[in-house]
């Protein structure tokens, strides 16, 4: 049958070439080289918006360490036992500011900027339509959460190391990749949990009912066996608690392998299943 009138008969094969081109991409280079070619896009994201992170990434926590470490630490007057082996409340409450920090980091991170991507500015769809999946646009965001956790947790590190707050350099040293592993632990839930919810208003409660709580009651400031016996261990399921008493171990020098183990365990296999379902629900989101 003829076609209609002014419009071309396109043979099937050839009627979206731009999709096949993209498919055939995709089908012949390899993922890490699809994550890699992002990396232009996020250092040119970094140059505009680094200067407005100063304040909250590296001033707050630097204001904290002062104000809860120094100066009301003078007032803390406690044995090393009831401070988990701290020599001081400085020594005792750094480690648990850091963990903070990287949690923190990963909310500012994981939260607007993922639905501005999806919502206002959409670039999330800009990418998709490239030869870029979405498990390597999900892949190379998470890389530069990490690089920004990694930055900030690392100038709090070197900038608190003048106050004698780390029994030795290797366990602040080591205090590092675990802050940066906090960071991931909470980035990949949250960036699912963006890519789900249709208002920034969800972003009020996450911040409320999870980030206050952890911030306060996992044991940053004090050691979590003064709560009552439920609320310690509730305090002990929770990721920050594992980020904190990891980091205090390193820092105060008293690693315990087995403790170690798991900690690790626990904070590695929730920033793999973040960014399993942060693909999924992203994949989902973005469908048209």
């Amino acid at each position: 049958m003829a076609a209609p009138h002014g419009v071309d008969a396109v043979p099937p094969a050839r009627a979206d070439p731009a999709a096949r081109a993209v498919g055939a991409v995709r089908a012949t280079l390899p993922r890490w080289e699809m994550v890699g070619r992002q990396r232009v896009y996020w250092a040119t994201v970094y140059r505009r918006t680094w200067k407005g992170s100063i304040f909250t990434s590296f001033v707050v926590p630097l204001f904290y360490v002062l104000a809860m470490g120094v100066l009301l630490g003078r007032f803390v007057q406690a044995a090393p036992a009831a401070l988990e082996g701290a020599s001081s409340y400085l020594a005792f409450v750094v480690p648990g500011l850091v963990a903070a920090q990287a949690m923190q980091t990963a909310m500012s991170v994981a939260t607007w900027p993922v639905m501005g991507m999806i919502k206002w500015n959409r670039t999330y769809y800009a990418m998709t339509a490239s030869p870029l999946a979405v498990s390597d646009i999900v892949a190379a965001h998470l890389l530069f959460m990490t690089f920004r956790v990694a930055t900030t947790c690392g100038v709090f590190l070197a900038v608190v190391a003048p106050f004698g707050a780390y029994a030795s350099w290797w366990g602040a040293l080591l205090a590092w990749p675990v802050a940066v592993l906090v960071g991931l632990g909470f980035a990949g839930p949250l960036l699912a949990y963006s890519s789900t919810i249709r208002s920034e208003e969800g972003f009020t409660i996450v911040y409320r009912l999870l980030v206050v709580p952890l911030f306060l009651f996992s044991g940053a400031f004090f050691p979590i066996t003064n709560l009552p016996a439920p609320l310690e261990w509730l305090a002990r399921l929770t990721p920050l608690w594992h980020g904190v008493d990891l980091t205090r171990m390193l820092t105060l020098d008293r690693p315990r392998p087995g403790l170690v183990l798991v900690h690790l365990g626990y904070l590695g296999v929730l920033a793999l299943a973040g960014w399993v379902l942060a693909v999924r629900r992203l994949d989902k989101r973005l469908e048209v």
